[in-house]
């Protein structure tokens, strides 16, 4: 954080110091909300939540080596004191983002892929400068102010993840962090069940360039119908990337090897050539649009090229490949919805093609879905036997399996919970490759862990 004392940060956030705390320490720490994490690099922030109170641990953050904690209760530590911590965080974010006028801060959203596009990015402008960004999905009204706190007068460029639950969301994190480019990815069909129809969720999304200010760039997805059209503000440049001849930046000659897409990149500073390293024919997208932001904050397309080509999965279960003897398995158990389903889908198949195995799905619950969630796993579940997927296994979430039972040359198999899957183990063979995939609260990255571990085991046996 920029170096500030401590009587101007209680001012910006207004509050006030408690415990003994000296107005004129001058402080440079970045907040963290785990005091597990707690050292006399950051100061502690203790959130009211649910089932933890973080005031309960003040105490243990300023033994770690905190200097104070920013608390809604008073605490017998040293402490600044504010009605409410969630909106003080904003506000201290905020001034630190307007004292750095020449620190270039990218805005991302979408339905999918945010996480993904933030990692290739941060590996591309790191190559180009100091670069902040959130480790995991830091997307909401605590987790930007949270990134953006962590910039110095040494940081070039940050990036940060905006998620909405409502309307609004995402037009009040605009306004804390200011974005120089703002993209938004694509619109799919997560968060239905919040926002009622792709539509809602369309004008959630588009707040994230609407409320650009003059001399930002907008940078526009063209995978779904209501990206490309966001009206932007007079004054805000305008990026498309996508897989047409019309789009700003775009990717030609795609070819898949070995699960992983190699394409040419064009851009308006040429063209090049990308092979990525990450899984999945579906992140071609992700790369273009960490390329056409990179594009926007003026990197040269050979160095956007470069990091692209070299750039690894960073954040843990998304789409990870690991080998266990001849079996490959896809851990793609951080999230799920519909569009994220269907790509892991066509991977799994495509990789099991040149394999020569079988392909197996072992699927959980998607969230977040409303009222269309059964239809919704029902189309997952026709399309995975339209792909030609060997065994779908529906693991708690039978819907997938109401569409194609007898109907299909695909295996079915309905698993109660992550031990019946398990029970599954002795049947995949040499060659075979599974996807392990859900939305995160039905803990499949568990079952993705024990199935390699077993797989381990059967192999040292034989």
């Amino acid at each position: 954080m920029i170096s500030m004392t401590v009587q101007e940060i209680a001012r910006v956030v207004q509050g006030s110091a408690e415990g003994g705390l000296a107005s004129d320490l001058v402080v440079t720490q970045y907040p963290v909300i785990d005091s597990r994490a707690a050292s006399a690099k950051n100061f502690f922030v203790a959130f009211k939540g649910e089932s933890v109170d973080g005031h309960d641990f003040v105490g243990q953050a300023i033994a770690a080596g905190s200097p104070f904690a920013l608390v809604s209760t008073s605490v017998a530590f040293p402490s600044i004191k504010v009605e409410d911590v969630t909106d003080a965080l904003s506000r201290l974010a905020r001034h630190v983002r307007e004292a750095l006028p020449n620190l270039q801060v990218v805005g991302l959203t979408g339905s999918q892929g945010k996480t993904t596009t933030k990692d290739l990015l941060a590996h591309i402008l790191t190559t180009a400068g100091e670069t902040v960004a959130p480790e995991g999905s830091l997307n909401n009204e605590i987790g930007v102010p949270l990134t953006l706190l962590r910039s110095t007068s040494q940081t070039r460029f940050c990036v940060v993840e905006m998620g909405a639950r409502h309307r609004g969301d995402i037009a009040h994190l605009v306004a804390i962090a200011q974005p120089n480019v703002g993209a938004v990815l694509v619109v799919g069909s997560a968060h239905l069940g919040e926002f009622g129809s792709r539509e809602g969720i369309a004008l959630a999304k588009g707040e994230m360039v609407a409320d650009l200010r003059p001399g930002a760039t907008a940078v526009l997805g063209t995978y779904d119908e209501f990206t490309p059209r966001m009206p932007t503000p007079a004054g805000v440049k305008r990026l498309t990337f996508g897989e047409t001849m019309d789009c700003d930046i775009r990717a030609t000659d795609i070819e898949f090897r070995e699960g992983r897409a190699h394409f040419d990149l064009v851009t308006p500073g040429g063209r090049e050539t990308v092979g990525l390293q990450l899984l999945g024919m579906h992140q071609v997208a992700n790369a273009l649009a960490a390329a056409a932001i990179a594009t926007a904050l003026n990197l040269p397309i050979e160095s956007i090229a470069a990091a692209l080509s070299t750039a690894e999965t960073m954040s843990k279960w998304r789409m990870e490949l690991r080998e266990a003897g001849d079996v490959a398995l896809i851990n793609d158990a951080y999230n799920a919805n519909p569009e994220s389903m269907a790509a892991a889908l066509r991977t799994l198949v495509l990789i099991a093609q040149e394999r020569g195995g079988s392909a197996w799905a072992m699927v959980g619950r998607m969230h977040e879905l409303g009222d269309s969630q059964d239809r919704q796993h029902e189309e997952i579940g026709l399309l995975a036997a339209n792909l030609g997927v060997d065994h779908l296994v529906a693991i708690g979430c039978d819907e997938y399996l109401t569409a194609v039972r007898g109907l299909s040359d695909m295996a079915v198999h309905s698993c109660a919970d992550i031990d019946a899957a398990m029970e599954l183990a002795d049947h995949i063979s040499a060659g075979d490759v599974v996807l392990v995939k859900a939305s995160r609260a039905e803990r499949l990255d568990i079952l993705a862990s024990s199935l390699l571990e077993t797989l381990h085991k059967r192999e040292v046996m034989e």
